[in-house]
């Protein structure tokens, strides 16, 4: 907006200087390109890591199995932990040695977190793993997938703007420093006769 003001104030100014109407016209071309440029950009990049995710999330679900596990004993001085793939930390989760068996057949006993506060031998609980009973992460969430990508493209966005500023703000800055080394030379010539009486008769 300021750009356009700037242009139409000095459109029939007698005081404009051909650096002022550059130095607008620099503010209106990085006005449209940062209208333009940067729904672009976020939508670009948005839609690109939609399609990684979502495909991260497919490649997740045909991979990792949820299987049930047996609670064998408690990991002695284990601490209760909250669960850093929760959505809140109120799911608290214990340290303890279970057996349970993987999609392949195959028998498993190791140290796994379980979603109880109070793990007693014998207890049921679900954990995630690959097919041959490695434990592994639980999968990605479609919406918690959709949730990254926007957050990518309006980070693309965001940035795509910043270094159309940028570029603008170092074009004003050359061109200012330009200015000013018109003006030392102007300077340095009327320099010697500035003040004396009769200069330039």
């Amino acid at each position: 907006m300021r750009a356009i003001s700037g242009l139409w104030r000095w459109r029939h100014n007698p005081l404009r200087r051909a650096t002022d109407l550059a130095e607008a016209w620099v503010a209106l071309a990085a006005l449209l390109l940062i209208v333009v440029v940067t729904p672009f950009a976020g939508s670009l990049v948005g839609g690109l890591a939609q399609g990684a995710l979502q495909k991260s999330v497919r490649e997740q679900r045909a991979s990792r199995h949820l299987v049930t596990a047996t609670v064998v004993r408690k990991v002695e001085g284990s601490p209760l932990d909250a669960d850093p793939e929760a959505a809140t930390g109120r799911n608290m989760r214990s340290r303890v040695v279970a057996d349970w068996t993987a999609p392949d057949g195959s028998v498993h006993q190791g140290s796994v977190m379980a979603n109880l506060e109070t793990p007693q031998p014998g207890d049921r609980f679900t954990i995630w793993t690959d097919q041959q009973g490695h434990t592994v992460a639980r999968p990605l969430d479609p919406a918690t997938a959709a949730t990254h990508a926007v957050l990518a493209g309006f980070g693309a966005a965001l940035l795509a703007a910043g270094l159309v500023e940028a570029g603008r703000r170092l074009v004003v800055w050359r061109m200012v420093r330009h200015r000013y080394a018109r003006w030392d030379q102007a300077w340095d010539k009327a320099g010697p006769d500035w003040g004396r009486t009769g200069t330039g008769s």
